[in-house]
């Protein structure tokens, strides 16, 4: 499954609520995203855009996945199917 071309920041923040992820911090366009799930807490930085890049969106697909341990691809068709 490919990464979604129209995914937004705030939308791809709501997704990432299904594994822990909270809003802890907005600066500008930015929030940062803090999850405990696994016993100590691990930060993420979206940008608010519309639509994110795909570099960006797949840069911060791949570090939710090396965090929550889980592979790639399988996370990206958990996320947006």
């Amino acid at each position: 499954m490919k990464l979604p071309r129209d995914m937004g920041g705030e939308e791809l923040a709501a997704l990432l609520g299904r594994y822990g992820y909270k809003i802890t911090h907005q600066t500008g366009s930015h929030m940062r995203l803090t999850s405990t799930s696994k016993g100590f807490e691990h930060h993420i930085t979206i940008p608010r855009h519309k639509p994110l890049r795909v570099g960006t969106l797949s840069s911060i697909v791949n570090e939710i996945a090396a965090y929550l341990e889980i592979e790639r691809q399988k996370l990206v068709e958990e996320l947006f199917r």
